[in-house]
């Protein structure tokens, strides 16, 4: 296979696994509503929007029928430890169409080792999430840092039923890494769980993207890496995806 052809090839499989996302303090309605037309492109559609609560009910009134998600986040982006007002707004966002729920736990609690508020968090968040729906616990990797707290931080989720790790918010200095990715994508291995994956922060080009899902490749095996349990959470992507598989035509 060409270089062309492999590049081709990369970006329609990122294309597919992507969350085009806007979470900017500025987004607008007009904004994330220009999210949701760009969310069809010419290569086909993305995975999933990931927008603010507020503009959940817009895109899942737009994107009914197309096939694609419509996330949103909770708890974004401190992970502060209130577990009440979590579980509210997961209900709220939920009635308000969402498809998926972006989780962001309370990480801060797992650092002084209160690991019982993390577990009880994305237990209490999945027990609001019916079936067909997705839970994505956000880790906030870059502020976990080390990697036996990344792991601890995985395996905490996947026992709480999270359907995906999430590595970040990117709002922190550090995002998604490709170490942080190993260690999340180690710990789903060998939790032989239906758990997914999600490299959110800082994923902005083609290379970029494919060293996740090389990573996803190795780790998990060829064919896993599906929209199904593989995602990026990404704004400035789908430019780079879009202008690669545009070239190779």
């Amino acid at each position: 296979m060409t270089p062309v052809a492999n590049g081709r090839d990369m970006a329609r499989r990122a294309l597919a696994c992507l969350d085009l996302t806007d979470l900017s303090d500025a987004c607008t309605f007009e904004a994330a509503g220009a999210i949701v037309t760009r969310a069809r492109t010419p290569f086909g559609p993305v995975a999933a929007v990931c927008l603010w609560p507020q503009y959940v009910s817009m895109a899942a009134e737009r994107l009914r029928d197309t096939g694609i998600a419509v996330a949103t986040v909770i708890n974004f982006p401190r992970g502060d430890e209130d577990i009440e007002r979590v579980v509210e707004d997961t209900r709220e966002a939920l009635r308000d169409g969402a498809d998926e729920i972006d989780l962001v736990v309370p990480w801060r609690a797992l650092r002084r080792g209160d690991e019982s508020v993390v577990r009880d968090m994305v237990s209490a968040a999945r027990n609001c999430i019916p079936p067909g729906h997705r839970l994505k616990a956000i880790l906030e990797t870059g502020e976990l840092v080390q990697p036996e707290l990344i792991a601890r931080a995985s395996d905490i989720a996947i026992a709480a039923g999270a359907h995906f790790l999430k590595t970040s918010t990117g709002k922190t200095a550090i995002s998604a890494t490709p170490e942080a990715a190993r260690v999340m994508l180690g710990r789903i291995k060998a939790s032989g769980g239906p758990v997914g994956f999600k490299a959110s922060g800082g994923v902005r080009t083609l290379d970029d993207a494919a060293i996740y899902l090389g990573l996803a490749d190795e780790i998990m095996g060829l064919g896993w890496a599906t929209p199904a349990t593989f995602r990026f959470g990404a704004s400035g992507l789908l430019d780079a995806l879009v202008e690669a598989l545009a070239s190779a035509a």
